[in-house]
């Protein structure tokens, strides 16, 4: 039979696994639904970013040679 402070210890680690799963279970879900879509976002518009200058600068380069 345990005693009152083995219930305790017992008790005070089983909580604490409870916040500890808690937390990995929470940073996984941030993760999926914060972190790798905003990477995502990032990535698509620095994408867009360079497609826009490429772009740009091609149509200056038509222009400089029209004149």
């Amino acid at each position: 039979m345990p005693t009152e402070l083995g219930w305790f210890y017992f008790g005070a680690g089983t909580l604490l696994f409870f916040f500890w799963a808690y937390g990995i279970v929470s940073f996984a879900l941030d993760l999926k639904n914060k972190i790798l879509p905003g990477i995502r976002t990032l990535l698509a518009n620095r994408a867009a970013r360079k497609a826009d200058e490429k772009r740009e600068r091609e149509r200056e380069e038509k222009e400089q040679q029209l004149y």
